[in-house]
């Protein structure tokens, strides 16, 4: 029998988190209740997840956590848990879910997991992304013109996910039939866009911008980000390091293969030209040493936080993006005025 526990990976989250909602609708139909726990591990204990799973519950048929941040997992006592729980667990009363941003995870971890139940969710390649707006728009009772959906892939992060979000913001303002054009793509997305941490990370990377034009814009970002629901600072700080992880596997594909084609790119998580744009502007703002140091202190500002300083946390937070775009990575003890 397969044992019960899946792996998605990659940075497709609109098809990845159907898989993770299929797996659940599985359950459901098989089981009369279902407890459903979802866990991240940049804030919770792996134990305390395993915990969940292993105890289930007194009062439900059956347990489904998901794990999310599964890259993480690399310690060898945590990997045996798993391993033991799969021993000790041949039915799916009791099922685990792992799910990472990034395309793989530790070689002992994918082990334990049944090849049936691993899949890798690659971002859609720059010719589909075009097809599918229109497609999505026509599927709901609208046309769209061609550069109204050039210009809505411009401003959307390369998923699927993030894509629907997005389109179907037009769906309740206009009725079905009709014909969306630019205008109609700025009044909806433009004025009424809401911050991501992604978007902030795109106002760090802009090289047309001087250094404190980058500092000026990326605080106003976070601003915005910290008075919306999107004010986790905990969260906000692992999606920058998530950016930053993917520059270092930018700055290793460049180190071997300077030239590297479309296909590799993809596969290595850079799927749109958007996107391989943003990382080529920012391999010339830090190198792979200071993309380390920015990695470091992006973890040492989130240990700060964590140990009592909340209070302080925008402060933090204002400091830690001016040491990233200012300083390279490197810590300064006070705001310092600087030459740009």
């Amino acid at each position: 029998m397969t044992a019960p526990i899946y792996l998605y990976t990659g940075s497709e989250f609109g098809k990845r988190n159907e898989a993770v909602d299929a797996v659940k609708t599985a359950l459901h139909k098989k089981y009369a209740s279902v407890d459903e726990y979802l866990f991240y591990l940049i804030e919770t204990p792996f134990a305390q997840a395993m915990t969940t799973l292993q105890d289930g519950s007194l009062f439900s048929d059956a347990t489904c956590v998901v794990i999310r941040g599964a890259e993480a997992i690399k310690n060898k006592s945590d990997i045996q848990m798993i391993d033991e729980w799969i021993k000790s667990n041949p039915a799916d009363s009791s099922t685990l879910i792992l799910v990472s941003d990034e395309i793989s995870v530790d070689a002992k971890l994918k082990k334990l997991v049944p090849a049936a139940n691993q899949k890798q969710f690659w971002e859609m390649f720059e010719n589909e992304k075009l097809p599918w707006i229109m497609n999505f728009f026509k599927q709901n009772g609208y046309s769209i013109e061609q550069d109204a959906a050039e210009l809505i892939l411009e401003m959307v992060e390369n998923n699927t996910e993030a894509m629907k979000n997005e389109c179907s913001r037009f769906f309740i303002v206009f009725p079905q039939g009709t014909a969306i054009n630019s205008d109609h793509v700025e009044q909806i997305l433009e004025h009424n866009r809401e911050e991501t941490v992604f978007s902030l990370f795109n106002k760090m990377t802009d090289v047309s911008k001087q250094p404190a034009e980058r500092l000026e814009t990326s605080l106003t970002v976070l601003q915005k980000l910290r008075l919306s629901k999107e004010n986790n600072s905990v969260m906000l700080l692992a999606g920058l390091a998530s950016c930053f992880r993917k520059l270092q596997v930018w700055h290793r594909i460049m180190a071997e293969n300077p030239y590297a084609d479309d296909f590799t790119l993809k596969t290595s998580g850079f799927g749109s030209k958007i996107m391989q744009k943003q990382y080529r502007n920012a391999a010339k703002l830090w190198t792979a040493g200071q993309t380390a140091a920015v990695l470091a202190l992006i973890s040492s500002t989130d240990m700060n936080i964590r140990n009592g300083n909340a209070l302080l946390e925008d402060v933090i937070l204002q400091k830690a993006l001016y040491e990233i775009i200012l300083k390279k990575g490197g810590s300064s003890a006070v705001y310092e005025t600087e030459d740009m």
